[in-house]
């Protein structure tokens, strides 16, 4: 009876938290379209998340196209088909890595700052102080976050397929000699506009995702188990926030492509 009661309580909170995380997007999406509007803090934020995050999305866009290159040379080159390495690698990222890659990238940098940021001013009771002071906190701390997640995410989409494709360029064209006419031609005929449409799709819905999860988790710290934990309840919550957002993505990810 134990272990039902366990399984019972575990999946209440789950669904508390996502009942949670659902009416936080609806209040943040009324109160971005109520006066003041201030552009500061979402530029602010989107340094945060975007510009701050663009070494490590370079890094490993370079290095995973590197990877695809080289993957898919040797699988390709069984068949003699190396003629489509670029069209396969450019539809890889375009569709699939690039969104997915990105959205977990941000979350490893900006997500758990952006949690623990918020875990901490609410166990220390700054977002007590700025209701006090007529403040509303969830549009003053979590709308700009979400909106510069919603902006930066597809941003940093797109410089990761460039780099990715590069680099899948790199492998295939410079160290292994597949003709360069072969490697861009074949990228051109066999991309279609549907084909990015899909990844900046995917990419804004995960950086709707990944923002709002994090946010919530770190928002509503006081009201689970972990808020009377202190420190160590705020890193327990950064680290859920991490794992859900990341399953969130990679489940998502199966969705959108499913139904589009």
């Amino acid at each position: 009876m134990k272990t039902v009661e366990s399984l019972g309580s575990s999946l209440l909170a789950s669904l508390e938290q996502t009942g949670r995380t659902f009416l936080l997007l609806l209040i943040i999406a009324y109160r971005i379209v109520q006066p003041p509007y201030n552009l500061y803090p979402i530029v602010r934020q989107i340094y945060f998340i975007g510009a701050r995050s663009l070494g490590v999305i370079v890094i490993s866009g370079v290095t995973i196209g590197m990877v695809l290159g080289l993957q898919f040379y040797n699988t390709l080159e069984r068949f003699g088909s190396v003629d489509i390495l670029g069209s396969a690698v450019a539809l890889s990222v375009l569709r699939e890595l690039g969104p997915v890659m990105t959205a977990l990238m941000v979350v490893g940098r900006a997500g758990s700052a952006i949690c623990a940021e918020l875990g901490i001013m609410r166990i220390s009771e700054q977002v007590d102080a700025l209701e006090c002071m007529a403040i509303n906190p969830d549009k003053f701390l979590v709308a700009p976050k979400l909106l510069a997640g919603i902006i930066s995410v597809p941003l940093l989409t797109c410089v990761f397929s460039v780099v990715a494709i590069f680099g899948g360029y790199f492998v295939g064209v410079v160290l292994f000699g597949v003709s360069e006419g072969s490697y861009l031609n074949g990228m051109i005929d066999a991309v279609v506009w549907s084909d990015v449409r899909l990844g900046l799709v995917k990419s804004l819905i995960f950086g709707l995702l990944v923002t709002l999860i994090c946010c919530s988790k770190g928002f509503y710290i006081h009201l689970t188990k972990s808020g009377s934990l202190g420190a160590e309840g705020v890193s327990y919550v950064t680290t859920d926030a991490v794992v859900i957002s990341s399953i969130a993505v990679l489940f998502s990810d199966f969705l959108i492509g499913a139904i589009l």
